[in-house]
């Protein structure tokens, strides 16, 4: 029971309570909140589990548009039991830790208590202290989807992956690990998480899936044509995201040399985690029984997309990431400052929309410090990015050189207005509203208000800087956002629908900390926008990848 009823509701608060009430005796705490529908088999699989990973946390459930979920669905695909967690929320509505592991996160979590929701805790808690964390496929526990006292109902139906009241126990030592993309259908959008290549610890780069795809070597347009007359649902949105969802499925399981030719008939574990792949990704926005109307439409284009994956999967391109450039002449770019979880997602970005990207430092051996760089085509300097305040905007600066002898043949200053998004501080204006609303608090803004907004997404900074390095110029500066500016309290209220409904207060501006420069004192609404190209990322769906990155990944550079 909540210890504390008569307060804010707290998940973290209950989950506490729960966790500390351990017999003397047992080795290992089962948790299952009270809005779950559990298997006929569940303590018997979660018995042989622990049995077999006696060391490891169980999540028995996953939601289905979550990467966690498509972490289940790939190992559905390959005939796993459990599959290692992915860079996400650790599910905890039904959940076993060993002892020792439970009664250590009732500490973390007492000292956090304001912090964070208790799944994102006990992701942190997991990672940070390398305790292994399995995914159970497929899940043996559903919602029955009632309340939410953890402010979740306004994202919809929130059902399993895969739930198979009658799955029987057996073979839990099948386990799939390493996962390096994991493709999903969330908030009406396909994407992917991909584990960043290099030294350091874990990260992962939040990208959209028709990007994954284009560097993979994958011509989009051909995929566009695959999808018309699959289905008759109106919501092209949806087939969509379904198809291009279930084809990355089938593509990674290919290249990652997970096995052949799959067959859902023959899987109901297969078939059902293909199944809810469309439903999962259109939640936010309608109900059970508009999902059961398109439930199986979606099912057949889902397997449609994943049959096309896997033989897309067997065309091996010459260089898999970034294969585009195989096709046309890849630009040669130079990336200064790219050493920033900002700096990886353009890098990325720019390798998957055909660049070939080097990494040059800070200092040095590029334009920016007066030398040439023969070999290169341009030199995009993201400095200004991470060094700009309230006299000195956000912008990239992008050189076109002579490939031949480095010579700098122009100089164009990319005005980013107000960034956000995937790899983007948490101080910025927008920033602090996403980081206080995604950790339940209210959403601060100043009264009377400050300067209006020009929001920005990453993918559009990723789109713009790459068609200044490979469609002509002519302006020395530009001003990337188009449109009228948006007041702060537009951007708050989005902030509230899109990524928890928190109250919204009110402050005098000298209690919000941080300053950011004032476009319209330095003439930059005046600038052209960028010849041949606009943004196209919603404010909303935006805001919700932002929000996520920041759980998942910016968590990590933020105060214990």
């Amino acid at each position: 029971m909540d210890p504390d009823p008569g307060g804010r509701p707290s998940v973290l608060r209950t989950a506490l309570a729960a966790w500390s009430a351990i017999e003397e005796d047992a080795t290992h705490h089962l948790v299952v909140q009270d809005d779950m529908l559990l298997s006929e088999t569940f303590f018997e699989r979660a018995r042989a589990a622990v049995r077999e990973m006696p060391d490891a946390a169980l999540a028995l459930f996953a939601l289905w548009d979550a990467r966690n979920g498509a972490a289940v669905r790939l190992g559905a695909m390959t005939g796993a039991r459990w599959v290692g967690s992915v860079n996400e929320y650790f599910p905890c509505v039904a959940i076993v830790l060993p002892r020792e592991v439970a009664t250590g996160f009732v500490e973390y979590g007492r000292r956090r208590l304001d912090a964070w929701p208790d799944d994102i805790l006990m992701y942190r808690y997991l990672r940070d202290r390398g305790i292994p964390s399995y995914v159970s496929v497929p899940s043996l526990a559903e919602h029955d989807d009632r309340g939410s006292i953890s402010g979740n109902a306004f994202r919809g139906p929130r059902r399993s992956v895969c739930f198979l009241p009658d799955d029987r126990p057996g073979n839990e030592g099948a386990r799939l690990e390493g996962l390096r993309v994991v493709p999903f259908f969330k908030h009406g959008v396909a994407q992917c998480a991909v584990r960043q290549d290099g030294p350091g610890p874990e990260r992962w780069l939040h990208l959209e899936c028709e990007s994954y795809l284009e560097g993979s070597g994958i011509r989009m347009q051909r995929l566009d044509s695959a999808m018309l007359g699959l289905t008759e649902v109106q919501d092209r949105e949806a087939v969509r995201g379904t198809w291009l969802t279930s084809f990355a499925l089938g593509l990674v399981h290919r290249r990652e040399g997970r096995g052949g030719a799959l067959d859902p008939d023959a899987d109901p574990v297969l078939a059902e985690a293909l199944a809810t792949i469309g439903p999962g990704g259109i939640s936010h926005r309608r109900g059970e029984e508009q999902i059961t109307e398109v439930r199986d439409a979606l099912a057949r284009v889902a397997r449609a997309g994943l049959e096309a994956g896997l033989a897309a999967g067997e065309r091996r391109t010459p260089t898999g990431h970034g294969s585009r450039a195989a096709r046309v002449p890849a630009p040669a770019v130079g990336l200064v400052g790219g050493a920033s979880p900002l700096g990886e997602h353009l890098a990325r970005g720019l390798t998957d929309r055909g660049c070939r990207v080097t990494a040059l430092g800070t200092e040095g051996g590029h334009p920016a410090a007066g030398r040439p760089t023969p070999g290169l085509d341009a030199v995009v300097d993201l400095g200004p990015l991470h060094h700009h305040g309230e006299r000195t905007p956000a912008s990239v600066v992008v050189r076109l050189l002579d490939r031949a002898d480095g010579t700098v043949r122009s100089t164009h200053t990319l005005y980013a207005g107000d960034l956000y998004g995937p790899g983007c501080s948490r101080d910025s204006a927008i920033g602090r509203m996403v980081w206080d609303a995604v950790r339940y608090q209210p959403v601060v803004v100043t009264e009377p208000p400050g300067p209006d907004l020009r929001p920005l997404h990453t993918a559009d900074l990723v789109d713009a800087v790459a068609h200044a390095v490979t469609a002509p110029v002519k302006e020395r500066a530009v001003l990337l956002p188009v449109g009228e500016p948006l007041a702060v309290r537009h951007v708050a209220d989005a902030v509230r629908e899109s990524v928890r409904p928190v109250p919204l207060e009110a402050v005098a501006p000298g209690d919000r900390p941080g300053r950011r420069a004032r476009l319209e004192g330095l003439g930059l609404p005046g600038l052209p926008p960028l010849e041949g190209w606009k943004p196209v990322r919603e404010l909303h769906h935006g805001l919700h990848t932002f929000a996520q990155w920041l759980a998942y990944e910016g968590i990590r550079h933020a105060p214990d």
